[in-house]
């Protein structure tokens, strides 16, 4: 505690507070769609805003404290998007027994050191394509919000535009300010809905069903190790921090198991967020940023524990300002998703099957479109980029010329 506090700083705390906030005023936004298209009781939201919030907080803290470093756990926003399309087919106690399953995988991934092993195994490409092809349907939202509210997403996104231009890492914040003060203008927004109250936790018995384990847990495994660790480690690494994977990893699925029964569908490494953590902007110094991961994580802890009023407060809003915000949130990652699908030439078809696959929202065999996604882009890339042993032996050279010899006639 004395350590902390000589390395206090308000760079570092504001640091971690605007990403926690931008956490909830983007990723938030996609569960509560999630949760209107499952017709999800308040109750059930609430606990599943606590669980999210509660274990990303705790391991947030213990974790930076740990290894001195600003370390962001988050729920994950690809996970999370995958579930709109899901969860209104199954049941909550079949989510839960994939969401069960997907946390030990990850545990046991973490545990055995493996990570760097699978992610080699896996074309980055594709694993790009998949998570472009589960949040396309999130931008396209917000141009289609259009309709029932011009005026509202035109402001909002008039707002992202001159956000991204003038102070970029505040963007989002500003959109979801506008996107208020547009709704409570025009009389969309309805401040009498929001009421003060606690979450209260609530048990939800694991159903275990093999169809629901490949429609759900394989994908959320994908996009928890490619979608999530992946760049989460980088933005360390490329901050200086030699933080080693193994026990990030496993300390999220360990989080992610015990939560499960309560509606957590995940808890992993931040990217996006983290890049405010690990910025010069926090500290100068790189040894007390880990302060930003600190304070950022006791704002996860408040927001958890008043997650019956932030579900309340979401509750107000009209379901365009939710759409458009999800939309705009999410623009930066489908952008880095396609941009990652497209940049190696030689899986670009692969990858451009796997997004289309996953984006169509197809199911077959009962199976989800993330998940045959994933396989047609593997099958593609296993076929277009097979040699036979006969191609594999390199045809002769032509001759070269001379030294010295003109080639000219």
């Amino acid at each position: 505690m004395k350590a902390l506090l000589r390395d206090f700083s308000l760079s570092a705390a504001v640091a971690g507070f605007i990403a926690t906030v931008i956490s909830y005023a983007g990723p938030l936004v996609i569960i509560f769609q999630v949760a209107h298209a499952a017709d999800l009781a308040d109750t059930v939201l609430s606990s599943w805003i606590w669980t999210i919030s509660i274990g990303s907080g705790v391991l947030g803290i213990l974790l930076s404290l740990r290894y001195r470093a600003p370390i962001v756990i988050a729920w994950s926003a690809p996970g999370s998007a995958l579930l709109i399309g899901l969860l209104p087919e199954i049941s909550l106690g079949q989510a839960v027994g994939a969401y069960l399953a997907t946390a030990l995988v990850i545990l046991l991934v973490g545990l055995s050191g493996t990570f760097d092993r699978i992610i080699r195994h896996i074309p980055a490409a594709i694993a790009a394509a998949m998570m472009a092809g589960i949040l396309f349907r999130f931008g396209t939202g917000l141009f289609a919000s259009l309709e029932s509210a011009p005026l509202l997403v035109l402001a909002m996104f008039s707002a992202y535009l001159l956000g991204k231009r003038m102070m970029p890492r505040y963007a989002v914040f500003a959109v979801l300010a506008v996107g208020l003060a547009v709704a409570l203008g025009t009389g969309e927004l309805r401040p009498d809905a929001v009421v003060l109250g606690l979450a209260t936790p609530q048990w939800i018995a694991p159903q275990f069903d093999w169809q629901v384990m490949l429609n759900v847990a394989f994908p959320l495994i994908m996009v928890a190790l490619t979608g999530q660790f992946v760049p989460g480690m980088a933005v360390l690494r490329s901050a200086g921090y030699a933080t080693p994977a193994s026990p990030l990893i496993s300390g999220s699925g360990l989080g992610s198991l015990l939560l499960a029964p309560f509606g957590c569908h995940g808890l992993t490494l931040a990217a996006i967020t983290a890049a405010i953590c690990t910025g010069r902007d926090a500290h100068e110094d790189p040894s007390r940023r880990y302060v930003a991961g600190v304070v950022g994580g006791v704002v996860y802890l408040i927001f958890g524990v008043f997650g019956a009023t932030v579900v309340s407060l979401f509750a107000a809003f009209p379901q365009a300002l939710i759409a458009a915000l999800a939309g705009l949130a999410l623009l930066g990652a489908i952008g880095s998703a396609l941009s990652g699908a497209m940049s190696v030439p030689a899986d670009r078809e692969a990858a451009l099957v796997t997004f289309l696959v996953t984006a169509s929202g197809m199911s077959f065999l009962g199976l989800s479109a993330a998940f045959w996604g994933l396989i047609f882009g593997l099958v593609t890339h296993l076929l277009l980029s097979w040699r036979s042993p006969g191609l594999a032996q390199a045809s002769p050279a032509s001759p070269c010329k001379e030294p010295g010899r003109a080639a000219s006639r």
